[in-house]
């Protein structure tokens, strides 16, 4: 699981990019990115997420997990919250059949 919090942008994608990469990096069944506690999400970071769900392929479930308002937003308007499975709450995911 990763946990990500704060604002999530262009400054520290490249952060995000790294943390994630390590979760996808033996292929595990899933990987659950915990968004309880992003206050803000834009493009740059969207795009990290659809890069590291691509990197994952078929080989596990990427889950998004628990997003706040302003991240349920962004993945809407973005379109994004058709292409990605969004969990309520990170134990949801976790339990979550893949």
């Amino acid at each position: 699981m990763v946990k990500l919090g704060g604002e999530l942008d262009l400054y520290n994608a490249q952060q995000v990019r790294h943390a994630l990469t390590n979760a996808c990096a033996d292929s595990p069944a899933r990987v659950v990115v915990d968004l309880s506690e992003v206050e803000f999400i834009d493009s740059t970071a969207l795009g990290v997420l659809i890069e590291s769900r691509s990197r994952l392929g078929n080989r596990g479930a990427f889950l998004l997990a628990a997003p706040g308002l302003e991240t349920r937003r962004a993945l809407e308007i973005s379109g994004l919250d058709r292409h990605f499975t969004v969990h309520e709450s990170v134990s949801e995911a976790l339990l979550a059949k893949v």
